[in-house]
């Protein structure tokens, strides 16, 4: 098991305490440090059956400042994100070839 994860952020804090409340010790992976690669994203976004947009982090500035409103490709907003990895959305949990969104972190329950 593996989380994508911003110690930063209350939702993915709340995730992380879940699954290790739930007996899980998963593989913490701080995005902001090491970005996942564009072959990661594409699996993750896979396993989540997302396309790239749906991924993204809409409110945060740089996204408002340089990206909104523009029509890129699924590819050129897979680059966009493993270039600015504060634009994903978080926490990712990655179990078995399965993902999901922690937003709400109850959602991960359904993997475990």
């Amino acid at each position: 098991m593996k989380i994508y994860h911003n110690p930063r952020c209350s939702k993915s804090r709340q995730t992380l305490e879940l699954l290790q409340n739930a007996g899980h010790q998963p593989e913490v992976v701080e995005y902001l440090k090491t970005p996942p690669t564009a072959s990661d994203l594409r699996d993750l976004l896979q396993m989540l059956n997302l396309q790239p947009e749906q991924l993204l982090r809409k409110g945060e500035q740089l996204y408002k400042d340089k990206y909104k409103g523009q029509q890129l490709t699924n590819e050129e907003w897979i680059t966009v994100m493993t270039e600015n990895p504060v634009l994903i959305e978080r926490p990712i949990v990655v179990k078995d070839n399965k993902a999901v969104l922690g937003r709400p972190p109850e959602n991960v329950l359904s993997i475990l």
